[in-house]
């Protein structure tokens, strides 16, 4: 390829250059999940029907193949048709042949059923757990859902009002940064269609592992439903739900409104007011705490309200704990951004589930990655996206012999320090 001259000299390119990735911070992928065992535990809970004496590719590879796929960006399986072929990947996917092609991969996706999504998800669930080294004190469980938006005719899709169009709607389940539930459903379905069930289970297995924890569910007013409502309550669980408008909450909230419109012209600052009340709505089987927050800011009059169960100054449980969810959102957001689980291009409905899950899965990895190689950095907190440019996007020539796989880095990358203190914290014993 012929670009532009440069100071007399030719300016060309060629794909000829043999060995070389750019993709030489792969092999963290490989180290985090021999730390952690993630993706060995989905694997060693899954059923392959397949014989072995015929099958080059066991489920174990194609898994990880597919996770460290999303996790370095590449969502579609045509991408592997020549990364297959990298040295690099290979060594991540600890092979040292070629690796599966994107039929393989995609028969790997068609045979998806309830075995893999309950094994992927049991799999999370223990990373989340042995992630504490002493038990916890509470646990916030934050439910929400998004849209996953599709434009073909898989199983499943239906056009949702709100959103303008046919998607699916999954839930996802975070507790701080750590996924805990990824659920592909029908936006048929109300935002909280399945949700008690999911914490009931949530519930049930988190005190069967610590007794004594308190769990606390908080989640937008989607969620103030009937029956998650009964649910935190026969679970003994506290709740902080957002609570939608009605008449009734608009006349309680008109005094506090007026005066933080009085206030906001007397001062020309924003004013808000916090007060509370007990509220119950004719399905509730009891009353619950109303936190309001009345704000004028200028532009016109704004009212939140919010049902929880916890005791507490109204305005720190609004701002300090309610708020805290909009977290969740940016955790949501690099799953659907940065590793693609809105790629749910497949026709049947598991094989969606599946990608749904590949995503999660990079995300568990990658966040462990900030978890036990990060910690104290100042990539403490970065996303997943950066993470991905800054650590595992790396220029490299690969050298493979019969005892050894060797990576020269580029000599201008421009972090290596650090890089070497994320292989030395997670480098095993």
């Amino acid at each position: 390829m012929r670009l532009s001259d440069f100071k007399r000299r030719v300016v060309e390119a060629r794909f000829d250059g043999g060995a070389i990735t750019s993709d030489g911070g792969s092999l963290l992928l490989r180290e985090v999940e021999r730390r952690t065992g993630l993706l060995r535990d989905v694997s060693r809970r899954l059923t392959d029907a397949r014989s072995p004496r015929r099958c080059v590719h066991d489920a174990a590879s194609l898994l990880r193949q597919r996770v460290f796929g999303v996790a370095l960006g590449y969502c579609d399986l045509n991408d592997h048709g020549a990364l297959r072929r990298d040295i690099a990947f290979q060594t991540a996917v600890s092979r040292d042949q070629a690796l599966a092609s994107a039929s393989t991969l995609c028969r790997f996706e068609q045979a998806a059923d309830t075995d893999f999504a309950w094994a992927a998800h049991a799999a999370l669930f223990e990373r989340f757990c042995a992630s504490f080294k002493t038990p916890p004190k509470r646990l916030t469980l934050d439910f929400d859902a998004t849209d996953d938006r599709v434009h073909g005719e898989q199983a499943g899709r239906y056009f949702n009002g709100f959103y303008d169009g046919y998607c699916f709607l999954p839930l996802y389940v975070f507790c701080g940064d750590q996924l805990l539930v990824s659920y592909l459903r029908s936006a048929a379905r109300h935002g909280a269609h399945h949700a008690a069930a999911i914490l009931r289970l949530l519930v049930h297995a988190l005190r069967a592992r610590w007794p004594d924890v308190e769990i606390v569910l908080r989640a937008d007013a989607g969620f103030c439903t009937p029956r998650i409502l009964h649910a935190c309550q026969r679970l003994g669980i506290d709740y902080i739900l957002g609570f939608a408008v009605n008449d009734r909450l608009k006349r309680l909230s008109a005094p506090w409104l007026d005066a933080a419109e009085i206030a906001q012209r007397r001062t020309g600052q924003p004013a808000r007011f916090f007060t509370e009340d007990r509220y119950r709505a004719r399905s509730w089987k009891r009353s619950s705490r109303l936190l309001v927050k009345a704000e004028h800011n200028g532009v016109g009059r704004n009212a939140r309200f919010v049902i929880t169960s916890l005791a507490g100054d109204p305005q720190w449980l609004y701002e300090a704990i309610y708020c805290a969810r909009g977290d969740m959102e940016n955790r949501i957001k690099e799953q659907q951004l940065d590793l693609y689980a809105d790629r749910t291009s497949a026709h049947d409905w598991w094989a969606n589930q599946m990608r749904l899950l590949f995503a999660g899965l990079a995300y568990a990895l990658m966040d462990a990655i900030r978890d036990l190689a990060l910690a104290g950095t100042r990539w403490a907190r970065i996303s997943v996206g950066t993470l991905r440019l800054r650590l595992l996007k790396i220029g490299a020539v690969v050298w493979r012999n019969t005892r050894r796989v060797r990576l020269h880095l580029s000599s201008h990358y421009p972090d290596p320090g650090m890089l070497r203190l994320v292989v030395a914290r997670l480098k095993p014993g």
